[in-house]
């Protein structure tokens, strides 16, 4: 048998000090909490202050909330423009866009669905909502309310364990000292915390700000340090013999130094000329630059890789290298956004459209509604032409082979021109004047046709006979 020996998780070399618990200075190294998600003024002074906090902020909400989504299944393309429509007259994607940048700044907001005659206390009956009853949404962040943490949701679901009420304090914007259901709300949190971290912040998630706070200030005092070093990138010495005995004995003497240096630097330009003594000396100092680029960008790149938000994005910074193009980032980027509406929005949304179809149409989602979020990715005009062929073609030929109709042909037509930017000019009268009726198959029509004309020859060939 072997010789059985057992290693660490870490390298350790005791002699040299190398390796954490070697008796080194890197020991001493830990991590603690700074809380700067209960710091209200200090965030709210960072997002006024700081281009970066107001883009780290801004830029993921915009960008979940930018296109939209797209409506499928629903019983007419008229149902759809109207239901998008609504959308935009509430200002829905904006009102939601505002819910998740207070909830990445003070860690969390919420969305409240203001309906018309109801007693927003009272749980949410989707079926009870009439026509034209649903008003909008109020947003309400962190600081504007108070969850009562006394009374959590029991029922099992996606909310168990939240605050049943929220209250309003005095001074919000709306709803000011009323309770609210949370079956009325959609409701955003920062990052979300480990269970003892959660209660610490009273159900809340954490601020965005509160991961980067170290690295922000390391680039921001990078970025101002390297804006001080301008003003010192030409300096000039001026060595003039026995100064400290004219400053000390002042007078005349003080004086008329004075007067030279003011004449110096009055003349001085780029035609000018530098009087001096020939006792005296004078030079310049130039400053390089060299190394300040490399090191400002490692900065912008550890804070690209904690918010998730690649250069291009965040910084509006042109990709660097040969052949860069930064689609992979942007891909890679467009893919989390997506993956962060399917976990945050996809329910809430879902809730808020079977209010706005009750709401706007006067009837309930059909059973196969489903939606998706459109794509963040801007196809260019070739793409969207060669797409648009492709759909054409597709749709031209399940007609021909009767699977659909010439009316359900156009309205998928004018449907894909969400997509391909044509078709859209499709109006209601063409849909409504198309036949309803699925067309046989090419090969029925083909019989027949074959059928008609050897009838007609026949026919033909005995009035022939007849006339002979």
């Amino acid at each position: 048998m072997g010789l059985i020996k057992f290693t660490k998780d870490s390298f350790q070399n005791f002699a040299a000090r190398v390796g954490l618990g070697a008796g080194n200075q890197h020991d001493q190294s830990t991590y603690g909490f700074n809380f700067t998600s209960r710091d209200r003024l200090k965030l709210e002074a960072m997002y006024r202050s700081s281009w970066v906090v107001g883009q780290v902020v801004d830029v993921v909400a915009e960008d979940m909330t930018r296109k939209g989504i797209t409506l499928r299944g629903m019983d007419s393309p008229e149902d759809v423009e109207e239901i998008n429509q609504e959308l935009d007259r509430l200002e829905i994607w904006d009102n939601l866009s505002d819910t998740i940048k207070w909830s990445r700044l003070y860690g969390g907001a919420i969305a409240v669905m203001l309906i018309d005659g109801q007693n927003v206390s009272t749980p949410l009956n989707i079926n009870t909502v009439g026509k034209d009853q649903f008003k909008g949404l109020l947003v309400l962040d962190r600081w504007m309310i108070l969850p009562d943490l006394q009374d959590l949701v029991t029922e099992y679901g996606p909310d168990y364990g939240k605050p049943k009420f929220y209250d309003v304090i005095t001074d919000s914007v709306g709803l000011c000292n009323q309770r609210i259901h949370y079956s009325r709300v959609i409701r955003m949190d920062g990052i979300n915390l480990p269970y003892w971290q959660l209660i610490a912040e009273n159900l809340w998630g954490q601020s965005v700000i509160e991961r980067l706070e170290d690295r922000l200030t390391i680039f921001d005092s990078a970025t101002l340090g390297a804006g001080q070093l301008v003003y010192k990138a030409h300096l000039r010495t001026y060595k003039i013999k026995g100064l400290r005995d004219i400053i000390a004995t002042g007078g005349r003497a003080f004086d008329g130094l004075v007067k030279q240096i003011e004449h110096i630097r009055l003349w001085q330009s780029n035609e000018g000329m530098t009087l001096m003594d020939a006792d005296d000396e004078f030079e310049a100092h130039s400053y390089s630059f060299s190394g300040l680029n490399d090191i400002l960008l490692q900065f912008g790149q550890q804070l690209s890789g904690a918010t998730q938000i690649p250069l291009v994005r965040l910084f509006g910074q042109s990709p660097a290298g040969l052949n860069a193009t930064g689609e992979s980032d942007l891909s890679n980027y467009y893919d989390n956004i997506n993956q962060q509406q399917e976990r945050r929005l996809r329910t809430p949304l879902h809730t808020l459209l079977a209010v706005v179809s009750l709401s706007v149409l006067g009837k309930p989602l059909p059973k196969t509604f489903k939606f998706d979020f459109a794509s963040l990715w801007q196809i260019d005009d070739e793409k969207k032409a060669s797409i648009a062929n492709s759909v054409a073609d597709a749709i031209t030929k399940v007609e021909d082979s009767g699977l659909i109709s010439r009316k359900t042909a156009l309205k998928e037509l004018r449907q894909s021109a969400e997509v391909t930017g044509v078709f859209s000019h499709i109006t209601d009268e063409e849909i409504d004047q198309a036949d309803d009726d699925p067309p046989r198959p090419r090969g029925e029509l083909d019989d027949e046709t074959e059928s008609n004309e050897s009838e007609t020859g026949a026919k033909d060939g005995d009035s022939i006979q007849s006339a002979a």
